[in-house]
């Protein structure tokens, strides 16, 4: 009880602090004259101090008799980094088994609870590792007795209690004359003039290719390694994860970029649009890294070590902070490695550190010393002082250049640091749970064309499975389930079923193959698990209708259904988008141009104003289909066709469909359809399409594709007596809303 009063009248504290010693809100909130604000802020301070603590009191009472209230209080404070990285140059200390014992040991007792390990440095693994062995690399990192000094680090740390997150140092560096370059020169990128290295704290290095697929797959595998070979509790990238902002010119990248954008890259490095790219190529992997780690253990801690903001996107193509509102960083320890102090404090309290240590464990990299530049205790105390100030994390690099490599004796360094540390703080990766974007919807383009053959008119998405390069697929609000080529598929893992399953879509077309489940990425935003995929290795037509997309000679470019009508698998791959993103949809047209649509992800009371609700009914559960399944066929719909016997006719069933490129009127009874007969309808057979206070439709059809052509079917074999499916048209007149949550359809005229 005594700690809960206490968060919370710290919590309310703060609060009240911020509205009493802010002029404005001072003067508002106690009735204070402008002539009486000239008062000594401390004199202020310390008048009102009572009174602080007086309403604090009886706030803190009033809360603990609203248990709801309670719980709109911010959450506890995150578990608070104390760590410290094991650098390649410590590996002389760390090749002795007692030694190894000794620092965990130390550390444990000044209150440190993380380590970070290098396991990726200078082209080599500091561990034995089954990847490199296969690509000819030697190893040259094992212990005094000829042990794996990453495992023993690993094992003694643990035994202290303290978190061993292996980290990735190099990333993307590597040294021009190291193995790995030499044997694979195609995996390097240039600058425009076509060099090879730039200048960095390690001296002269080469940069693998971020987007080049086979890099993309040996740092993954690396990573799965470690994971797999350790426990790890988690792994770290940091500032080299990247690129710098001068390269992206080799044959690859350059190839890519123009076959996505339609233009080879700008010369300037430093366009905007061309940074852009890269760093979402990068954002991409890390998304993908992300989701490999939490296949191999969940709660296991991706971690990122940075430079700040500004600096990292624009000159290393760094985006970390969508990576932190995207959900896939559990902690970030940003580098700031300044002597000055007030150069330094105005780094830990940029805007971007702010809002990421609302959000995760978040700490400081500060500089305990270099060999060549040993670093006084005095200005590490200052520093870790105003870090501790603003409730941020550590991270020291490195552990030598605590006390073994230092201007003072190691007892006066280690006392130091014991002063700062006071009490335990030890962290626990069961806490560590899967994160929500921090956002709650976002818009992706659609695309008027695809990546793969051609169509008269669609919404194309840009979707990444498995890895894969982003496809541009089409987006199908009649069907459900994502079916894509086999190519479309990229190098991360799998899970295969070897449940072959076969869909036939509207217009005949029978797909058929296997059932995966695969991590999937529409844009930049990951499903939050695997989901289920059709990998369509034939298609063919149905007897009744030849003439179906199967036989037209254009390639297959992908599937994705995103109605909630599922009969089987595969489900709507939008069901497993992380947190609000899950819960609907709105599809915004191009008006029948060449401009993008939108595809608006996550309902919000904001982005649901203006339209018009109309419900679907609720179907019965099935196995492996998550959340509630809907009939997207309105009812009690409106149907006029001029020239035959529906003249407003509200018996008729009808869907909104993207994936229809013309307007269908299908009759169960050819005495509805009058004197009309099957096939398509002419500029003097208007119709008229509606619901009552919802939606009202209509058009003079015609002979364009996708814009005015209407058919009219009769089927007596029909489950229903009317169905209407206006196409891909009525977007162009209203956007439309898909709620899976309530089982709603709305519209919103774009008139």
């Amino acid at each position: 009880m005594t700690t809960q009063f206490w968060e919370k009248s710290r919590e309310i504290n703060a609060t009240l602090t911020n509205l009493l010693f802010k002029p404005v809100h001072r003067r508002i909130l106690l009735g204070l004259s402008k002539a009486s604000q000239q008062t000594s802020p401390w004199i202020l301070k310390k008048r009102l101090l009572p009174l602080l603590c007086l309403i604090s009191f009886f706030l803190v009472l009033l809360l603990n008799s609203f248990p709801p209230a309670v719980a709109q209080l911010p959450p506890q404070p995150r578990q608070e980094i104390r760590g410290v990285w094991l650098s390649g140059n410590d590996f002389s200390v760390f090749r002795n088994r007692s030694q190894v014992q000794a620092a965990m040991s130390q550390l444990r007792q000044l209150n440190f609870n993380t380590v970070y390990p290098v396991v990726w440095n200078d082209g080599y693994t500091q561990y034995p590792s089954a990847i490199m062995q296969k690509e000819g690399i030697p190893f040259f990192f094992k212990g005094i007795d000829g042990q794996d000094v990453i495992a023993d680090i690993i094992t003694q740390a643990r035994r202290q209690g303290l978190l061993a997150i292996p980290w990735f140092e190099f990333g993307f560096m590597v040294p021009l004359t190291s193995e790995l370059a030499s044997q694979h020169p195609d995996w390097l990128t240039q600058k425009g003039d076509g060099t090879q290295t730039s200048i960095s704290a390690a001296g002269e290095v080469a940069w693998l290719n971020p987007f080049h697929p086979e890099v993309q797959n040996f740092i993954r595998e690396l990573v799965v390694e470690v994971m797999a070979k350790y426990d790890a509790d988690g792994v770290q990238f940091d500032d080299h994860t990247s690129l710098p902002v001068d390269f992206g010119y080799d044959k690859y990248t350059i190839s890519l970029y123009t076959q996505e954008t339609g233009n080879p890259p700008p010369p300037n490095p430093q366009a905007q649009a061309w940074i852009k790219w890269r760093a979402d190529k990068i954002t991409a992997f890390m998304v993908d890294l992300y989701q490999t780690v939490k296949a191999k253990k969940p709660n296991a801690i991706f971690s990122v070590a940075p430079n700040y903001y500004n600096f990292a996107y624009k000159m290393q193509l760094q985006d970390w902070l969508n990576w932190v509102r995207f959900g896939i960083v559990d902690e970030l320890v940003m580098q700031v490695y300044r002597n000055d102090v007030e150069s330094f404090i105005a780094q830990i309290t940029r805007p971007e550190i702010l809002e990421t240590q609302q959000i995760i464990p978040t700490g400081i990299g500060i500089m305990a010393g270099l060999r060549n530049r040993p670093v006084a205790i005095p200005q590490i105390q200052s520093q870790v002082e105003a870090v501790q100030q603003r409730g941020l994390g550590i991270g020291f690099f490195y552990y030598e250049s605590l006390w073994d490599i230092a201007p003072e004796p190691a007892e006066q360094r280690q006392s130091a640091f014991a002063a700062l540390f006071p009490n335990s703080a030890l962290r626990d990766i069961s806490q560590n749970t899967p994160r929500q974007p921090t956002f709650n919807t976002i818009s992706l383009p659609l695309y008027p064309k695809p990546s793969l053959g051609q169509r008269v008119r669609g919404y194309f998405l840009e979707v990444a499975i498995a890895n894969g390069q982003p496809k541009r697929i089409l987006l199908d609000t009649g069907s459900a389930g994502l079916r894509v080529p086999k190519e479309f598929l990229g190098n991360s893992p799998i899970q295969r079923t070897g449940q072959n399953i076969k869909e036939v879509l509207s217009d005949g077309t029978i797909l058929e193959g296997e059932l995966v489940y695969a991590n999937v990425r529409f844009g930049l935003i990951p499903t939050a698990e695997p989901v289920p995929v059709q990998i369509v290795s034939s298609r063919q037509c149905s007897a009744d209708k030849p003439k179906c997309s199967a036989n037209s000679g254009v390639p297959f470019s992908g599937i994705i259904g995103v109605n909630y009508f599922e009969k089987s698998l595969p489900y709507n791959p939008l069901r497993k988008l992380p947190g609000n993103l899950s819960n609907g949809f709105i599809i915004v047209g191009n008006g029948g141009s060449n401009n993008n649509g939108s595809l608006i992800l996550g309902l919000t009371a904001e982005n649901q104003a203006g339209f018009k609700m109309a419900s679907w009914s609720q179907q019965p559960e099935i196995n492996g289909v998550p959340g509630k399944r809907w009939d997207s066929r309105l009812n009690k719909v409106c149907l006029t066709v001029a020239g035959s016997s529906a003249k407003n006719l509200c018996n008729s069933r009808a869907i909104a469909d993207t994936g229809t490129i013309n307007g269908l009127t299908e009759f169960k009874s050819a005495s509805t359809a009058g004197k009309l007969k099957p096939g398509v309808l002419g500029s003097a057979n208007a119709v008229k399409v509606g619901i009552n206070g919802i939606f009202d439709y209509s058009l003079t059809p015609g002979t364009r594709d996708g814009f005015n052509r209407w058919n009219l079917s009769i089927s007596p074999q029909s489950e229903l007596a009317i169905f209407v499916n206006p196409g891909i048209a009525l977007f162009d007149k209203y956007d439309v809303l898909f709620d899976q949550v309530n089982g709603k359809q709305g519209f919103r005229s774009r008139r």
